[in-house]
Parts: C-alpha cells; structure tokens; sequence
C-alpha cells in the first residue's frame, strides 16, 4: 500500500473520530472525560453490531487485502479492482456492496482507535498535571492505556481475519476480543459516573454473596459467546433446523472431533477435507444446549440484584435483554436465519456484554464503598474523642 493512501486511509479514520470528538469537547456542561468514555463505549457497540453485520452478509472478505482495499483508501479509488473481481465471480466474495460494507467497518474501528487514543492522553496529560500539585488524579492513566493496547490487538486480529481468509479460529477471537473491548470500555465509563455520584450503600454481607454470582455470570457468558461465534464462523446457524429438537432428535448424529478442532482452514477439517454436517451439528448442538445455562445464571443473578439499590435497573435490563436473546436465537431457526434477526442476536450478545460488566462494576465498587466506610468512621472517632 502507497504511502499517500495510507495517509489518506488514516486521514479517514480520524475523520470518523472528529466529528463525536468535537461534539464531546463543544457540549456545555463539564465531565467532559466521562462522556467522551460513554462516546467510546456506544460506538464500540455499534461497531460489535456492524461487524456482525458484515459477517452474516459475508463482506468479510469484500477487500481482500488490508488495511485497504486493493491497496488504496476506499472502494471509490479500487472501483476498477473491484468491478474486475465481481465480474468474475458476481456471487462471490469481492462485490461493490461488501466491500463498502467491509470498508465502513473498518473506517468505524479505526475512529474508534483515535478517540481512545485522544482519552488515553487526555488522561496523561490530568496525571501529570496532578502530580505536578501533589494531588491524585481523578482519571488515572492505567486503564486507558490497557485500552489503547487491546484496540492494537483487536486491529492486529481484524488483520489477520483478512490474511488468513476467514479462519474460524481467527474470526472468533476477533469477535472475543471486540466484546473485551467493549467491557473494558464500560468498565471506563462505569468508573467515571460512580465519581460523580457514589451508589446507595448496601450490606457488604448481601454484596459478598452477590459478587461470585456476578463473576459467574460474566464466566459462563464468555464461554456462550465463544460457542456462539464459534456458530457463526463456522456458518453452523441453521445445522439444527428445528427445535427444541435437532434435525428431529434429541441427541442428533455429532462428529465432536472436526467440530472443534480449532485450527483448520474454513470449511475444512485439519487435514483439508470437507467439513461433515454432523461436525456443524455439533457446534450448533452444544452452543444451544448451553444457553440453557446462560439463562440460568444469569437469570438467578439478575433476580437476586433486582430489589438492591443502585443495582435494580442493570438487573432488569439484564432479564429483558436475556428473554430478547433467548427470543432471537429461537427465531433464527424458526424463520430459516433472517438477516435482521441474526444482527439483532449479535447486538444482544453486546448487549449482555455491556450489562454483566455493568453488574459486575457496580457490585465490587458498592463492596470497595462499603467497607471503607467503616473504616473510615473508626478513624474519624479516633482523631476525635
């Protein structure tokens, strides 16, 4: 790729970061780090929600190269390429829709990647300045910098999906480390508005027992979405056609071994075969046995939080978005895997993504208050008798 074009590419990106940047650092008001933290937070979902968009379209591969298309900025520059390509193979992966599809997925990451970039030094720049008066920073460096770094491996992997043309095991990490992303943004931002208004306080005793639910919650949902983009990768969505059977039985015919064998090409098994159906079956099988216990947990966990201050809206968007993903996944094989559907059961994964940190933020910091409370009493009364 030219210079020039990777000038003008990054030139894009930044682009596609001024204009929310601009909006964040012109709103009246102050709190202006804690916005520009939610701004991160929402457009990184959009961005989860976009990508599975692109994949259920199978624009994945609409540029086959990275990180632009034929080695120029935008599919505008690489028209003749692509209309080459689509002339040759018109169903194939390289058209004029997907690659636009592709390119404004990439365009979108790469805003994202200078707004990080921006909280990362706005948070540097508040460092230095309070250790320059001796006092603590309010918006301590660490955590931005942990997201500045998982977006380079996130961009690193978003490479290697393209050059290694859409390895499942590539794909799905990928999507793992998008939805990291995504908690650590909500992670960010969950801090900053607990700074501005502390959470009413409850029992340490009722926050100890809830804790390890949550931490649960997060465990068991990171093991669903590996299995779920595991389905999706491997393009196993409608391998069951029925349900709550599949393909009429309880326990369908299953090939475990090629199924899960993670390094292979896409379509193939290890040794370069065609991959059996009783392999997709089984990656579909297992998937949806286990949402059973997703919604399980989290379901008894969201329960358990509901009648607790500070925590029963997270607790209820946590059930309500939990019945609209249970709802979803149902429908996509009832309706025969309708693109709609399908990018709506994405943007719940997100969605359960973002709702679990939240729960999560909210028990431990609600724990940190209350116990520092106490403490803080006892020492009051000791400096005054």
């Amino acid at each position: 790729m030219e210079v020039s074009n990777f000038i003008l590419l990054a030139l894009t990106g930044i682009l596609a970061a001024s204009v929310p940047l601009a909006l964040v650092w012109t709103a009246t008001g102050t709190h202006k780090y804690r916005k520009l933290a939610w701004v991160i937070a929402f457009f990184t979902f959009d961005l989860i929600v976009f990508g599975g968009f692109t994949r259920l379209t199978d624009s994945g591969l609409g540029c086959p190269d990275w990180p632009g298309c034929y080695g120029e900025a935008n599919p505008f520059l690489a028209h003749e390429h692509i209309a080459a390509a689509e002339a040759l193979m018109p169903t194939g992966p390289v058209t004029k829709v997907k690659a636009w599809i592709e390119m404004i997925h990439r365009f979108l990451a790469m805003g994202i990647g200078f707004l990080i970039i921006g909280l990362m030094v706005a948070s540097w720049l508040e460092w230095r300045r309070a250790r320059a008066r001796g006092v603590r920073p309010t918006h301590g460096p660490a955590l931005p910098t942990l997201l500045f770094l998982w977006v380079c491996v996130q961009g690193a992997f978003g490479a290697w999906t393209v050059t290694l043309k859409l390895q499942p095991v590539i794909v799905t990490l990928h999507l793992l480390f998008g939805l990291t992303l995504l908690a650590l943004a909500v992670w960010l931002a969950g801090r900053e508005d607990n700074l501005l208004a502390p959470p009413p306080a409850v029992p340490p005793t009722v926050l100890r027992k809830l804790r390890p639910l949550a931490w649960l919650s997060g465990a068991v949902l990171l093991v669903q979405l590996a299995l779920g983009g595991w389905v999706s990768t491997n393009y196993a969505t409608l391998a069951c056609s029925d349900f709550p059977l599949c393909n009429g039985q309880i326990v369908p015919e299953m090939d475990w071994q090629h199924g899960f064998t993670l390094w292979r090409e896409l379509g193939k098994t290890a040794a370069g075969h065609y991959l059996p159906f009783s392999a997709l079956t089984a990656i579909h099988w297992v998937h949806r046995n286990f949402a059973l216990v997703v919604v399980l947990v989290l379901g008894y966990t969201a329960w358990r939080a509901w009648r607790l201050p500070g925590l029963h809206g997270t607790a209820r968007n946590l059930a309500l978005v939990l019945v609209a993903q249970a709802t979803t996944g149902i429908a996509t094989v009832f309706l025969n895997f309708p693109l709609p559907i399908a990018v709506l059961h994405n943007a719940g994964a997100a969605g359960l993504v973002l709702l679990v940190t939240m729960l999560n933020y909210k028990v431990q910091y609600q724990l940190e208050l209350a116990l520092r409370s106490p403490r803080r009493e006892a020492a009051t009364s000791a400096s005054h008798p």
